[in-house]
């Protein structure tokens, strides 16, 4: 059996009193593109800080490859090919030269490929970065964290401050990345971004690994509601531990985590007008978590 590419194990890391990642474990495949959510504040900067070696864990374990991120962190290093939420750049350079700089720092990487990326993107890449747009420092930092073949690339709100139109175009470079068999740590705060290129997503909220499951799973999760015109069907035994269904007056909502033909069958001869079906999404599930999370620092503040 191989080992996951990335893995941590009870990952912890607190400063004083404060925990800011919580015993974390978890696996990621090579060729995997996983996605990271949760609020601001939730640990995912410092889980990734921590995979990449820049903080030492107060308990707990990551591994690269194998290698562990704070005893191996240079060679770790030379696997990744990381773009932080807040990328900084020399503003007295253009944006070429710093291109080509970066370049000169690894082995892997190759200067025409960021080149090739920087057109991609539309960028202008022989102005001077200090007179550049937050969006266009932001396609010149895509362009060097690109520019190599690092098996991991560790991606921070990669499309923050992009419009729509190069936003297509990353998700479309990380498609690309993963059929070329590297693998992909995507953070975002945009939900439809993860779904379209996720194999895989975690939630952390307060610091806690609260959620993991597959996008194939997810997407499987469907979402009925419709009128009730007279009495719903008795539930069918083989259903009955698969669905869920909240009636208020004369409206029904029904959820089901698996196929949905034995539902509709179910539901084929049933008093139903106005039906509408809809995957129960990412949304759903991330939105479930944070109104979770919403209540419990309400009950603490009111304790």
């Amino acid at each position: 059996m191989t080992q996951p590419f990335v893995k941590t194990e009870s990952l912890t890391k607190t400063f004083g009193k404060f925990t800011a990642l919580d015993r974390c474990s978890l696996s990621i495949e090579q060729g995997e593109v996983f996605g990271l959510l949760g609020p601001n504040g939730a640990g995912k900067s410092t889980l990734i800080r921590l995979v990449m070696g820049f903080l030492n864990p107060t308990s707990g374990s990551a591994t690269v490859s194998g290698l562990d991120s704070l005893t191996q962190r240079v060679d770790v290093h030379r696997l990744i090919s990381y773009l932080p939420g807040d990328a900084r750049m020399f503003r007295m350079m253009r944006g070429r030269s710093l291109l080509k700089l970066f370049c000169s720092f690894r082995d892997d990487a190759n200067l025409k490929v960021g080149i090739a990326i920087a057109d991609r993107l539309e960028l202008d890449l022989s102005r001077w970065v200090g007179l550049m747009s937050t969006g266009m420092r932001q396609k010149l930092a895509l362009a060097i964290c690109f520019a190599n073949e690092a098996p991991l690339l560790i991606l921070d709100e990669p499309t923050a401050n992009l419009d729509p139109t190069v936003r297509g175009q990353i998700m479309k470079m990380i498609s690309e990345v993963k059929k070329a068999g590297r693998t992909v740590i995507f953070s975002s705060h945009v939900l439809p971004e993860i779904e379209d290129t996720c194999d895989r997503v975690g939630i952390l909220r307060k610091g806690e690994l609260v959620h993991l499951e597959s996008m194939a799973s997810l997407m499987m999760q469907h979402r009925i509601r419709a009128k009730l015109t007279g009495d719903l069907p008795t539930v069918p035994d083989a259903l009955k531990s698969l669905v869920s269904i909240k009636q208020m007056e004369n409206t029904i909502q029904i959820e089901t985590p698996g196929e949905l033909a034995s539902v509709l069958k179910w539901l084929a001869d049933a008093p139903l007008v106005d039906v509408y079906v809809q995957p129960v999404g990412l949304r759903s599930v991330y939105d479930r978590f944070h109104h979770e999370s919403t209540i419990a620092s309400q009950a603490e503040v009111s304790a």
